[in-house]
């Protein structure tokens, strides 16, 4: 079983010289502790908080990590790009990380990014299934000709492609049975996003593993991100997770991410996440892990360990207490390698 951690927004008061110095302090705390994927999202004109743009950023860090660290876009907006630019950005990721890129993309949620960028928000989905579909033309074919519904190519001959062979890992993300339909169309692989119950996710993995059978492609382990506090027992553990997470949960269902309202976050918080969030002791943690990864074809096993309200050292030290106890106890576990295999 691998472990990976996504790295956080952080308060835009931050100066941009210590963001970047906690990262790497942060980077090489988890590497110390058994990760081996480094992951980062995306937003744009993000106001109180600041997201570093993932293509340079993984590039930076391609030069400080170990030759066995996979480094990820958890997930680059796609619908907001034409697939030239991002199709020549991530094919150069590629080649600087040196084969070691998983380039996750979605469909985003915030209507306003796409109202900054002048993309209308209502075509995010069919602008994502093209868009995926060029950039495997631009990603293995010598000379493309694409006619499509928003972009138009005619006998061009692309000049970076991938070192990767047929290209990246692609993790196509989504919050929906639509999105792990879309994921089994032409990705190869779902990530789970956070939010996501142990119910869905066997439901969204068998939609997915139906489209890999028309493929003929084999279904294996997907990348689950779970939201996972570990404290000195379960009441601490709730009540760090509701003061460093309270709010964030708070701003996604304000700026657009509709799984949870506001009104059942204020309400009762720890009701409305306990379907998915994983609280309690180091022995609560490893156990209820234990029983995920032993029920559902799942690896990596992706961690948010920094939350915005929480300092850099907050975090390594979160990553230090899950390296010693559920990495140590899970990291020789073998991932569930196929959906029938529940």
């Amino acid at each position: 079983m691998q472990f990976g951690i996504l790295l956080s927004d952080v308060p835009s008061s931050t100066p941009p010289r210590q963001q970047l110095s906690d990262m790497f302090r942060i980077v090489h705390a988890a590497q110390e502790n058994g990760i081996r994927y480094i992951c980062i999202g995306q937003h744009f004109l993000y106001g109180d908080l600041r997201w570093l743009q993932p293509v340079p950023v993984l590039a930076r860090l391609a030069a400080e990590v170990d030759p066995d660290v996979r480094l990820c876009t958890q997930i680059m907006i796609a619908p907001l790009y034409h697939p030239v630019i991002l199709a020549e950005e991530i094919a150069t990721l590629d080649i600087v990380t040196e084969g070691r890129l998983e380039f996750g993309l979605g469909l985003g949620y915030r209507a306003e990014e796409f109202d900054y960028i002048g993309i209308p928000y209502k075509e995010r989905a069919p602008r994502l299934d093209e868009t995926i579909e060029l950039l495997m033309q631009l990603w293995t074919e010598p000379e493309v000709t694409h006619k499509g519904r928003f972009f138009e190519l005619d006998h061009v001959r692309p000049h970076i492609q991938p070192l990767q062979k047929p290209y990246p890992p692609l993790w196509v993300g989504g919050h929906s049975d639509r999105g792990a339909r879309r994921a089994g169309r032409y990705g190869d692989f779902y990530p789970v996003p956070p939010e996501a119950t142990e119910q869905q996710m066997a439901e969204r993995f068998a939609i997915m593993r139906a489209e890999f059978v028309k493929r003929d492609k084999p279904f294996g382990p997907q990348p689950a991100r779970r939201n996972v506090l570990v404290a000195a027992n379960r009441e601490e553990a709730l009540r760090e997770f509701t003061r460093v997470a309270k709010g964030r949960y708070i701003a996604y269902a304000q700026r657009g991410l509709d799984v949870y309202t506001e009104d059942q976050l204020e309400d009762d918080f720890i009701k409305t996440t306990g379907s998915h969030a994983i609280l309690g002791s180091p022995e609560e943690v490893t156990a209820s892990l234990r029983g995920l990864i032993e029920r559902l074809p799942i690896d990596p096993v992706i961690f948010k360990p920094q939350w915005p309200s929480m300092s850099a050292d907050e975090a390594i030290e979160a990553i230090k207490l899950l390296g010693r106890t559920v990495i140590a106890e899970l990291k020789d576990h073998p991932p569930l390698p196929d959906l029938l295999a529940t």
